[in-house]
C-alpha cells in the first residue's frame, strides 16, 4: 500500500487498516470515488487555471452534477468494513478533478453516440475549447486513471472493488451544451422538478446494454436484502447500463465478479438536498447507508 500516494488536486488516497491487519498489507477492499471533487474549492481552484470562456454560473452545473455525499459514505463504509473484518485493509481513492471540466470515469476517445447509448455525459464538455486547457485536463485525467489502475493492480489476492457514486433524485433530460446552466435552472424550478422521473434510492449498475449482468450476484443480493431491512429499495441497472464508454466498465470487466458499481440517491445523504449549492451531508444519513453497504461487501469473503 506504500505505492498508493495522494496527488494534490488529482487524487486523495486514504488507507484504513483493520486493527489486526499486517502493517503495509495490500488492500482487500478498494473504494473508488471518481466524482469525489464535491467542494466549492475543488471547482474554483481548477476553474481559475483555465483559459476557456466558461458559461456564466457554470458552478451551478458543478453542484447539481457532482457526487455529493460519496466521499463521506466511502469513509464510513471503509471504517465499518475493517471493524467487522479486523485482519483486512481497505483503501479509498477520491478524485479531486471536477467532472465539470473532464470526467475521469469516461473513455475519453468514446464517440458522442457511445455516450448517448450509455446515457452518460461526455468525457470533455463543449466549453473546454482552449488547447492549453485540454492538455492540462488530459494530463490530470491520465494521472488519476493511472493511479486507479495501479491501485487495482496492487489489490490483495481475492481483493474487490467498490465503485461508489451518488446521483440527483430525478432524471433531468437536458443537453450538455453552452446553455446547460439555463436549462438546469428551468428544469429544477419547484413546479417543474416533480415532473421528471424519480430515480431509485439505490441502483446497482451492473448490466450491459445486452442485458448481461457484470455485478457480483451474492454481493448484490446481500445489499438488496440489507437495504430492504432498513426500508430502502435497490434497483438493478434501472437508471442506465454499465457501458464501455465508462471506465467503470473497464474496471468491472477487469475484475470479473469482484467489482460492484453503485449509485446512491443524493437526497438520502444530503441534509437537505439543494441542487445549486454545496450540500451538507448528514452523519445519520451516511450511517443508515454505510452499515448495509459494508455488511453486504463482506459477502465477497
Amino acid at each position: 500500500m506504500a505505492a498508493l500516494q495522494s496527488i494534490p488536486g488529482i487524487v486523495d488516497v486514504q488507507i484504513y487498516p483493520g486493527p489486526d491487519a499486517r502493517p503495509g498489507a495490500a488492500a482487500d477492499l478498494l473504494v473508488e470515488i471518481p466524482h469525489g471533487a464535491t467542494t466549492t474549492a475543488d471547482y474554483t481552484s481548477l476553474a481559475a487555471q483555465l483559459e476557456s470562456p466558461l458559461p456564466e454560473s457554470l458552478i451551478d452545473f458543478f453542484y447539481v452534477n457532482t457526487d455529493a455525499g460519496a466521499p463521506e459514505l466511502a469513509e464510513a463504509v471503509c471504517r465499518r468494513f475493517v471493524a467487522a473484518e479486523p485482519a483486512r485493509t481497505a483503501a479509498a481513492l477520491r478524485c479531486r478533478i471536477p467532472r465539470t471540466f473532464i470526467d475521469v470515469n469516461r473513455r475519453i476517445d468514446a464517440s458522442p453516440a457511445e455516450f448517448r447509448e450509455g446515457k452518460v455525459t461526455p468525457g470533455i464538455p463543449p466549453w473546454i475549447t482552449a488547447p492549453a486547457d485540454r492538455a492540462l485536463l488530459r494530463e490530470r485525467y491520465d494521472a488519476y486513471v493511472a493511479a486507479v489502475r495501479g491501485a487495482i493492480e496492487a489489490l490483495a489476492p481475492g481483493g474487490a472493488l467498490l465503485l461508489l457514486h451518488t446521483y440527483a433524485p430525478r432524471s433531468v433530460d437536458v443537453e450538455v451544451d453552452l446553455d446547460i446552466v439555463k436549462s438546469l435552472r428551468r428544469a429544477w424550478q419547484p413546479d417543474v422538478a416533480p415532473t421528471w422521473p424519480l430515480r431509485p434510492e439505490v441502483d446497482v449498475i451492473g448490466r450491459g446494454v445486452d442485458g448481461t449482468s457484470h455485478a457480483p450476484a451474492a454481493v448484490a443480493l446481500a445489499l438488496r436484502e440489507a437495504l430492504a431491512a432498513r426500508g430502502i429499495t435497490a434497483a438493478d441497472s434501472a437508471t442506465y447500463p454499465l457501458h464501455p464508454s465508462t471506465l467503470a466498465w473497464e474496471h468491472a470487466t477487469r475484475l470479473p465478479g469482484r467489482a460492484l458499481c453503485v449509485e446512491i440517491r443524493r437526497d438520502l445523504l444530503a441534509d437537505p438536498f439543494e441542487p445549486f449549492a454545496e450540500m451538507r451531508i448528514g452523519v445519520d444519513q451516511v450511517a443508515r447507508l454505510a452499515e448495509p453497504l459494508a455488511a453486504a461487501l463482506r459477502a465477497w469473503w
